[in-house]
């Protein structure tokens, strides 16, 4: 791994003045070929429409599955190489898999532990009954019909954490080191969510003044997850991770705090928000210590600099 690492530091010195250039313009070629993928099919439905969401699936799949092949071509072109073959920079990988699979999931459920609280204390179901369901195989045969789950839970968390997570980072990482690379490539992928505008107001749903507001609310919400779901990477090495989150959040959605606050038992609830951001913080440097997913991982390989998001 020395040796690696001083490969990588000599490529990096001798790296040309417009790496950081070629490194934006692909992430930015690749984001627009994602988000212009969702519109290559004609069509005056809605985007929850089944027909809609299933051509989509074929697009979006498509431009994820060559979205590597950017990673790749970018590595030959600036001939920044490592010992980690390809598949490993893009966290698929087998080392530390299983704690990359459990530890950020509980990380980010520990963060709506509000909600969490505030769901079931509204739910109907008790928690035995909760287990039923979710061992049931009516249940998700139900779920993996729905095409709108599908996109939710499913699609959109794999592929969009594959493309502007797994893909972006490693072309990142060399010129802007790790710390700015996790702040700069939710960038990206909060401007790819301002295509919703466009069918807000293609199908006029809504006020001007209230599609501008939650394009801005938008923005800033899937910036701020971007980051965090970045710095899981940088700090795993796992794609895993970031997919399994992401599908937590999207079922989960932004916290209703201000349901909240007319709740009942608000009390009880927000002490629940205000005790699950601390532990949050508590613990998101212990669960994602890269000790436990592999030292130093693969993306941060890439890194001249010695950072120490990858070591502890």
């Amino acid at each position: 791994m020395a040796e690696e690492e001083v490969i990588v530091t000599e490529q990096m010195d001798e790296a040309p003045g417009g790496l950081c250039w070629l490194s934006v313009l692909s992430c930015l070629l690749l984001a627009c070929c994602y988000v212009g993928s969702l519109y290559v099919w004609r069509s005056d439905l809605p985007r929850d429409h089944p027909a809609v969401i299933k051509r989509r699936f074929t697009s979006v799949l498509v431009v994820s599955g060559l979205s590597p092949l950017f990673v790749w071509a970018w590595r030959e072109f600036t001939a920044v190489k490592t010992v980690s073959p390809l598949l490993a920079l893009l966290g698929i990988r087998l080392e530390g898999f299983i704690p990359a699979i459990v530890l950020p999931l509980l990380l980010t459920m520990v963060l709506f532990l509000g909600p969490l609280m505030q769901l079931s204390m509204d739910s109907p179901w008790s928690f035995i009954d909760g287990v039923r369901v979710v061992l049931d195989p009516c249940f998700w045969t139900l779920c993996l019909s729905d095409m709108r789950w599908l996109r939710n839970q499913v699609v959109a968390p794999l592929t969009e954490e594959l493309v502007f997570r797994a893909c972006m980072l490693p072309m990142l990482v060399p010129c802007a080191g790790p710390s700015t690379a996790i702040f700069t490539c939710p960038l990206f992928f909060g401007v790819a969510h301002f295509h919703h505008v466009i069918e807000l107001l293609r199908f006029r749903q809504g006020t001007l003044s209230g599609i501008f507001f939650s394009a801005v609310f938008q923005f800033s919400y899937t910036a701020v997850f971007g980051a965090y779901t970045a710095f899981i990477f940088i700090r795993t090495g796992h794609l895993i991770g970031p997919v399994l989150c992401h599908s937590f959040c999207n079922y989960m959605g932004f916290p209703a705090i201000s349901t909240a606050l007319e709740h009942p038992q608000r009390l009880a609830i927000l002490s629940s928000y205000l005790m699950g951001v601390l532990l949050f913080f508590m613990l998101l440097f212990p669960l994602t210590n890269p000790s436990y997913y592999g030292v130093p991982t693969p993306v941060c390989t890439l890194t001249s600099s010695p950072s120490s998001l990858c070591f502890s």
